[in-house]
């Protein structure tokens, strides 16, 4: 049974990844020219800030220089986070893109995009945004309906929490205007 590098280098970091409160996502071993680039590609269920990064980052450089995994050649370690419009594969993936826009391709071949509201082991409760005025619906994926799923970039969204922001609890009007006066006063 024969294993590739990037399976036999999962064994040999993803404990060290885990240890460091994360989870490794992606390895892959390219050639960019006369280079060789080792990418690990972590994340957590709170995400991984740049220290955290920093952290795995030199934990993996030292295990991969004491192992000799990577052989003698010279090589190149980017480790790094999934990205804005990540892929949704794995189950915690989709939990983790609770509240987020999703592009899901369906197994019927439809496309659908929607907000993941809920997910359990059978699949999503998702909002459908509705259309010329039209309100938002409810729908439920089961994950054998779901062939591929991407997470979208908003760049105008209003957060759940900033929706109630600058507006006045007892009426509900936007406060905007009384907050510019009384700075001008």
């Amino acid at each position: 049974m024969s294993t590739t590098q990037s399976e036999r280098l999962r064994e040999l970091l993803e404990p060290l990844v885990t240890s460091q409160g994360l989870d490794l996502e992606e390895i892959a071993v390219d050639s960019v020219g006369r280079k060789r680039v080792l990418r690990v590609v972590v994340d957590s269920d709170h995400g991984a800030d740049l220290d955290a990064i920093a952290d795995v980052s030199r934990a993996l450089s030292a295990k991969l220089d004491e192992t000799n995994a990577m052989g003698e050649d010279a090589y190149d370690l980017e480790v790094g986070t999934p990205g804005a419009e990540r892929l949704l594969t794995e189950h915690r993936h989709f939990v983790r893109a609770t509240d987020r826009l999703v592009r899901f391709q369906l197994a019927e071949g439809d496309e659908l995009v929607a907000r993941i509201l809920r997910v359990d082991d059978e699949g999503v409760d998702v909002e459908v945004p509705g259309v010329k005025g039209r309100k938002a619906t409810a729908r439920r994926l089961a994950f054998p309906e779901v062939a591929r799923a991407r997470v979208q970039v908003e760049f105008n969204r209003k957060d759940r929490a900033d929706s109630t922001a600058g507006t006045d609890s007892t009426d509900g009007k936007n406060t905007v205007k009384d907050m510019k006066e009384e700075e001008e006063a």
